[in-house]
């Protein structure tokens, strides 16, 4: 019931509180352009009650709501954000009176960087709420201030600097949802570069600036991984081979632990210096190899492959 308008529901008149079927309440607020909405959508598919741009005020209503007899709701998630305008400031005394009322909720808090929002909200072309006439720029900087009293209060902040739509949805899944189905484990081979800054939050990271480094070679400078002179490049010695001899044998064995312990989404990081031609060429060696394996979804990521040369 996602959007749905909570002026249209009323609570039982001359209910009194009972036992409450509510199991899960989730306030999502954040950054505009650091994705709310995608989150909503992870909650809404796994069957919660959603509500989006919920103005604050509204947010205690609708949990005297759920907190009468009659309620049948058990698993609600609700946007509350700087869309509100006025109504939005008073969201921080309202998260303290329901903590000291005892109500059972999480806060989940959605950053980004500056330069990631800008970029998104460029993407997009949107307007910024609280920048509805003016820069991008000067709206991020407003809203930063307005939501630093909630950041604080947050009990689960994530920066989603760096994170696909995909791989945000499947960190929410991982990390918030607190029952899952059973299935197959997510694996993200992520390529990246570290003059471009570490890659963010992977379970496992190889370093790989150790083979034989092809931007040294004009010819092959402006090929990717993806191309098989490079990959022979990396391999003249023998050593890409050697690498995937042992690189192998321990991903055989720690994908199968990871999946029998029940994590539902994992990322391989892979660096080497510009992110372009080793790093690359591995992910996709990896991904090939496990693509086929019917317990392993695979997603390729490419952090750094089209930066200037």
């Amino acid at each position: 019931m996602h959007g749905s308008r909570i002026d249209e529901v009323k609570a039982p008149a001359g209910s009194e509180p009972a036992q409450s079927a509510l199991t899960d309440l989730v306030i999502i607020t954040g950054f505009s352009g650091a994705g709310k909405s995608t989150a909503m959508a992870v909650f809404e598919d796994a069957g919660y009650f959603c509500v989006d741009n919920l103005p604050s005020e509204m947010i205690r209503s609708l949990v005297e709501l759920f907190m009468h007899e009659g309620s049948k709701v058990a698993r609600a998630a609700v946007v509350s954000d700087v869309r509100g305008g006025s109504y939005f400031g008073g969201f921080a005394e309202m998260l303290d009176e329901l903590r000291a009322a005892n109500v059972n909720f999480r806060v989940l808090f959605l950053e980004a960087d500056e330069q990631t929002l800008l970029t998104r909200y460029k993407e997009t072309r949107r307007r910024h709420p609280l920048a509805p006439s003016g820069s991008v720029a000067d709206g991020v900087a407003r809203e930063h201030l307005a939501l630093a009293p909630l950041r604080g209060r947050a009990d689960i902040v994530i920066d989603t600097t760096g994170l696909t739509a995909a791989m945000l949805r499947r960190k929410l899944a991982t990390d918030l949802l607190l029952t899952r189905a059973p299935g197959r484990m997510a694996v993200t081979f992520e390529s990246f570069g570290f003059k471009y800054g570490p890659a963010r939050d992977p379970d496992l990271l190889l370093d790989v600036r150790f083979l034989p480094n092809p931007h040294y070679e004009p010819a092959l400078r402006p090929l990717t991984g993806n191309d098989s002179r490079i990959v022979e490049f990396i391999n003249r010695d023998g050593a890409l081979d050697e690498f995937y001899d042992r690189l192998d044998s321990l991903l055989d064995y720690l994908l199968p632990q990871y999946l029998n312990e029940g994590k539902a989404h994992l990322v391989v990081a892979i660096g080497c210096t510009g992110g372009r031609h080793r790093s690359v060429a591995i992910a996709e060696h990896m991904a090939k190899r496990y693509r086929e394996a019917t317990d392993y979804l695979i997603e390729v990521v490419h952090r750094d492959v089209g930066r200037p040369i």
